[in-house]
């Protein structure tokens, strides 16, 4: 039986006291109208990722227990998952990228902000463009998958936008300089589980203007064929995420820019774009 999208989201409360690990608590809702009263009040749940110590909840507290419902007046989104891998794929879009073998880079997990946090640029970073790209979130420990079973290891879906230095792109050949610096991996704003991502929608709004939208079937490797080749040579863990590639049209961000990745059935992800040190 089919069961309904919802959504999963990590939440940190307003009025969080401030502590070497933050308050973060794992919120759930069912609403097909996200912007409806309905959608807006959100159900405390475990955290689905129990075997990651990164994304375990926060001790409850009044108000905040199993099964307690909060507004979004209430909290913060955060990154939907703190993952122990970010990985991303090369020349992933269309013909020519499936004419060439599968290959994905890592970014560093220190890379992720949420939705609402900026992006950072510093001073010599050179030409900068966003991606935003239909993100996989892992849902359990996955190794050795084959096409048939590949999406047993998928919790959801989120929105992510891989922030990419092109000038670093062109002279460091593992893309880590380029792809890894602080605040380059905004993910968010929640996880849509059971989202039927074919024909999905992919879009950049830059400063207000739309630009050229796409779609995942413009990828060149499918989300089942990421996940094989992936897991063929590492455990994938629960709370990883995998940013499948971008197809759509880009455009430069400079400090003061706004930068919004949508993609359908998941919402919009939107960051401010600031000079960093």
């Amino acid at each position: 039986m089919t069961v309904a999208p919802y959504r999963l989201a990590r939440v940190r409360p307003l009025d969080a006291v401030a502590a070497p690990l933050s308050e973060q608590f794992f919120v759930r809702n069912d609403a097909a109208d996200f912007e409806s009263p309905e959608g807006r009040m959100w159900q405390l749940v475990p955290t689905p990722f129990p075997a990651s110590a990164a994304n375990q909840n926060s001790a409850p507290r009044e108000g905040w227990t199993p099964g307690a419902s909060v507004t979004e007046d209430r909290f913060t989104f955060l990154a939907p998952c703190a993952p122990v891998n970010v990985f991303g794929m090369a020349h992933n879009t269309g013909a020519p990228g499936r004419s060439l073998p599968p290959q994905a880079f890592h970014k560093a997990a220190s890379s992720v902000v949420g939705p609402g946090d900026a992006i950072k640029l510093s001073p010599n970073v050179g030409y900068v463009d966003p991606e935003a790209e239909l993100t996989v979130v892992v849902g359990q420990q996955a190794r050795n998958l084959t096409l048939e079973n590949a999406r047993t290891a998928i919790l959801g879906f989120t929105i992510g936008n891989d922030v990419s230095a092109r000038d670093a792109q062109k002279s460091d050949e593992l893309w880590i300089s380029a792809k890894s610096p602080d605040t380059f991996t905004p993910l968010g704003p929640w996880i849509v589980v059971g989202l039927a991502d074919k024909g999905t929608p992919i879009s950049i709004v830059h400063n207000g203007t739309e630009l050229t939208a796409a779609s995942s079937d413009d990828l060149g490797w499918g989300v089942e064929e990421i996940l094989v080749y992936l897991s063929s040579f590492m455990t994938l863990q629960p709370g990883d995420v995998i940013l499948t590639g971008f197809p759509a049209e880009c455009r430069q961000i400079n400090p003061g820019d706004e930068v919004i990745c949508r993609v359908g059935g998941i919402g919009e992800l939107r960051n401010l774009v600031v000079a960093g040190e």
